[in-house]
């Protein structure tokens, strides 16, 4: 049987008086790539905020292993973090410090161990992600794709069980996309981590989630696997199947 590994419950949230979350339940099985998609403004990355504790919601829960992870204490919290490993949208790289210093922030922060341990550390997920000899680099050396597999070798620094995928492979390139999400596969086959993509990008979706969520104005209207989103009936998922290849989407074009 397979372990339910997170467990998002009637989870809401407002900003002013704007509702951004309505209520949305969804679970993520251990070692599943779970895709959350919608247009801009639908309410994703504000969901996987939450999941990581960058924000608390105004009622629902988060079950992370059993663990209602709104309400941790801060201090708990950030010790549970080392769970979870999170790839922003836009990369959020410190373009003072080198690739190595960036793969290995946690542990500069964090640890008393030796800078040679944690560039040994970094140049080991570096590899991970297909990165080589880079580490003395810095960011503004390196192209889009690179530097968005640098932060991605952050993500997975601390070994996390879970990692979740702002956007992926925004602003990217079609080759370059392709590759970051063959690196999205490739970690989870290896270290068999669980994942939560955020995209509106349909070939990261069909291509590589084991289930997917379409999520419009804070409500997810279905659930299933790439063929059973695809057969959809609701008119709103067919609708963003159908207009995406025509170019970004937000939720006003469903208004």
């Amino acid at each position: 049987m397979i372990r339910k590994k997170i467990v998002v419950k009637d989870l809401s949230k407002s900003f002013g008086k704007k509702k951004v979350l309505k209520n949305i339940s969804f679970e993520v099985y251990e070692g599943e790539i779970f895709i959350l998609m919608g247009g801009s403004g639908s309410g994703k990355s504000t969901t996987i905020k939450h999941i990581i504790g960058l924000l608390q919601p105004d009622s629902g829960s988060i079950e992370i292993d059993g663990v209602d992870i709104t309400k941790l204490s801060k201090k708990e919290l950030i010790e549970f973090r080392r769970k979870l490993g999170y790839l922003f949208q836009e990369g959020a790289l410190f373009d003072s410090l080198k690739v190595w210093e960036n793969v290995g922030f946690y542990y500069l922060e964090n640890t008393n161990m030796s800078e040679k341990e944690i560039k040994k550390i970094a140049i080991e997920k570096l590899n991970l992600v297909g990165l080589k000899d880079v580490e003395d680099l810095y960011p503004s050396q390196l192209s889009g794709g690179m530097r968005k597999r640098v932060s991605l070798a952050r993500a997975i620094s601390t070994n996390p069980e879970i990692v979740l995928y702002d956007e992926p492979t925004s602003g990217l390139d079609p080759i370059t996309s392709a590759m970051i999400d063959n690196l999205i596969l490739n970690l989870r086959n290896t270290l068999g981590m669980t994942s939560i993509v955020v995209t509106h990008d349909l070939a990261t979706a069909f291509g590589i989630g084991d289930r997917i969520a379409f999520i419009h104005k804070g409500v997810i209207y279905a659930i299933g696997t790439p063929e059973e989103i695809k057969s959809s009936s609701d008119p709103l998922v067919q609708q963003f199947i159908n207009r995406r290849a025509e170019g970004p989407i937000t939720d006003e074009i469903f208004s």
